[in-house]
């Protein structure tokens, strides 16, 4: 059996964020999030295309079933706990609504943090909870497995972000004025 190459294991432990302890998932996703936060003011720094940050999430959990595929051959486990990228890839699914409708006009604190905690929380919940069709899809072989789960609860999460930041009286970050 050969070795999976650096690159996947730095990409399966998040950089490094799957070794914290105790519980690597939480903060896997805690990584996944200040990652995420950092893609947007890039993109938005930089004056990058928007679908950039569209393109993001599935791209990320592509690259997460490739590295974890590789690391949990070589490390002999079905899911180990140090393997954090599929959690990366759920949170950026979850973040994504916020996209929509997270406004970057001045606001009090705690509405941004309420804005990007209830994602986190939601994915959390749904990771592990794994309710109905997230819960099958660990079955998938190999890397699918370890990572679909993930990805099926930040859709979830998603779900539950969009209305429930709309409500709160977002703008779209994606709105072409806020780029300018």
């Amino acid at each position: 059996m050969s070795k999976a190459p650096r690159p996947a294991w730095w990409l399966a432990t998040g950089f490094g964020s799957g070794y914290l302890k105790p519980a690597p998932g939480t903060w896997g996703s805690l990584a996944g999030l200040a990652a995420w936060l950092l893609l947007v003011w890039v993109v938005r720094g930089w004056a990058l295309p928007a679908w950039i940050l569209l393109a993001a999430p599935p791209a990320l959990a592509l690259m997460a079933v490739w590295a974890a595929d590789a690391v949990v051959k070589e490390a002999g486990q079905e899911d180990p706990s140090f393997v954090v990228a599929d959690e990366w890839a759920g949170m950026w699914f979850a973040l994504t609504p916020l996209l929509f409708t997270m406004t970057v006009q001045p606001q009090p604190w705690t509405l941004w943090a309420a804005r990007l905690v209830a994602p986190f929380l939601l994915f959390r919940l749904f990771d592990i909870w794994k309710p109905g069709v997230v819960d099958r899809s660990q079955r998938l072989a190999g890397g699918w497995g370890v990572v679909m789960d993930d990805v099926l609860a930040g859709l979830l999460a998603a779900l539950i972000v969009w209305p429930l930041d709309r409500w709160l009286g977002a703008q779209s970050l994606l709105h072409p004025e806020l780029w300018r």
